[in-house]
């Protein structure tokens, strides 16, 4: 997916975000959970979109930065978070305009998997964390595609397409998978340490109407969809 794609979908993904199963109540509040008591921490939302998750960061006591490869994204998060939060458009495979050691936690929301490569971002996003920082990273679960595409290679990285509804509209969206040992391959070879490998449930606030019968029920098994990833850059 490049900028341009989410610049043409901007507002209709802004509306299913706000309010979706996957997003409103399962990979945002797992994020947050990670991510603990932020109060008086600085943090990177990299690949902030439109702003949600910066959005509840900052209501949560934190002093947030965030960028995003897509200027009308940027121009829907800055309309929800004013000057509250520095914001600039800015692709993740670029070096970050950001000093060494700056901040406290870098969040990196539903973004990786967009990337073919993580080896670059991953060693900016260790540089620009301070020692002992963490972070805070959520990807497309690779086991997922077991699933859905069973066919395929799962221990080859590798685009696919997936068709998704944005606001009721079809849309195609592009990810590039790789298997759960190249996940933690760069994220180890970029220098920090795993310290968290999650697959939580939904949040026990999902309004019933969204949640399908099987997950309804409790079958855990019914619901593969993100991995969450919590990893800390050595103390100096």
């Amino acid at each position: 997916m490049s900028a341009d794609d989410y610049d043409r979908f901007a507002d209709d993904y802004e509306a299913e975000n706000a309010s979706s199963l996957l997003n409103a109540y399962y990979e945002r509040p797992a994020v947050l959970d990670l991510a603990g008591d932020v109060r008086g921490r600085t943090i990177l939302d990299a690949g902030c979109g439109s702003g949600p998750l910066a959005a509840e960061l900052v209501t949560r006591g934190a002093d947030v930065v965030g960028f995003d490869g897509s200027p009308a994204m940027i121009d829907l998060a800055r309309r929800r978070l004013g000057e509250a939060v520095p914001l600039t458009v800015h692709d993740l495979t670029e070096p970050l305009p950001y000093d060494d050691e700056t901040f406290d936690d870098v969040v990196a929301s539903l973004v990786l998997h967009y990337l073919e490569d993580w080896d670059a971002p991953l060693a900016e996003i260790r540089r620009v964390l301070k020692p002992g920082g963490r972070l805070i990273a959520s990807v497309n679960h690779p086991f997922a595609q077991v699933l859905n595409a069973p066919t395929e290679d799962y221990f080859a990285t590798r685009l696919y397409d997936e068709d998704v509804e944005l606001a009721g509209k079809p849309t195609v969206l592009t990810f590039w998978h790789r298997p759960l040992r190249e996940v933690v391959r760069a994220v180890t070879d970029a220098g920090l340490s795993v310290r968290v490998i999650d697959e939580p449930a939904p949040s026990a606030d999902t309004p019933a109407d969204l949640l399908p019968p099987r997950i309804a029920s409790g079958e855990r098994s019914a619901f593969f969809c993100f991995l969450f990833v919590v990893a800390e850059k050595p103390a100096a």
